[in-house]
């Protein structure tokens, strides 16, 4: 479980190319120095395990099902990925919640510059589009963003400056793809709506014979 606060940026120093997978061989920043064998990191918001690690660089396996379903497949040597590592127990959420599964590809459509901000818009996957609310949270390459806008299926959300200098969307360009992963939260919701259970005598009846739901349809808070 990640939060889609980003603790730092890797450069890709080798892809080994194996027929459908791959492995990549990262350069943390000297800061994520306590990464072990078998810890679980966030690249560009893709839930991956180290398999080695030497000093600085710590190595990854790609299956062709992460290159198929994410961006790093496009990836290259020499380019710059976000880092997050798994959320402590005893650690801040400052994000959201973020799995690391990546729940389908995004095309960044508008980066416009505003000041000391910039504008961002960035197209979804049709059947992606119905877990976006505005003013919900959304992680974009692993980093946890609040939209702005909906329109059909594109969205727009704001870039501040720390995330620009912390991240790797100051090299985003229109035309790119970015991962995406909506909040867990509205998969569940939408589960229960369809009155679906979610484990043993769960169910939308059970939570509205439990005084759980409903009151609040249709208001804006």
């Amino acid at each position: 479980m990640f939060t889609g606060i980003v603790e730092g940026k890797g450069k890709v120093l080798k892809i080994e190319y194996r027929g459908d997978t791959r492995k990549l061989s990262l350069e943390f920043p000297p800061h994520l120095t306590d990464v072990q064998l078998g810890d679980s990191i966030s690249i560009n918001g893709v839930c991956l395990t180290v398999t080695e690690r030497h000093g600085l660089i710590s190595k990854f396996d790609l299956s062709d099902e992460t290159i198929k379903r994410s961006a790093l497949g496009e990836i290259k040597e020499g380019s710059w990925v976000n880092l997050e590592c798994a959320l402590k127990l005893n650690g801040r959420l400052g994000g959201h919640f973020v799995t690391g599964h990546i729940d389908g590809i995004g095309i960044i459509t508008e980066k416009r510059k505003e000041r000391d901000f910039y504008r961002l818009k960035v197209r979804l996957p049709e059947h992606f589009a119905r877990y976006v609310v505005p003013k919900g949270s959304i992680a974009i390459d692993g980093i946890s963003l609040t939209v702005n806008e909906c329109r059909s299926n594109e969205i727009q959300l704001t870039l501040i400056p720390y995330t620009l200098e912390k991240t790797v969307m100051m090299d985003k360009r229109v035309g790119d793809h970015v991962n995406l992963e909506t909040d867990i939260l509205g998969k569940y919701v939408e589960k229960l709506l369809k009155g679906e259970k979610l484990s043993e005598g769960l169910s939308l009846s059970f939570l509205k014979e439990h005084g759980m739901t409903g009151g609040n349809e249709g208001t804006d808070g």
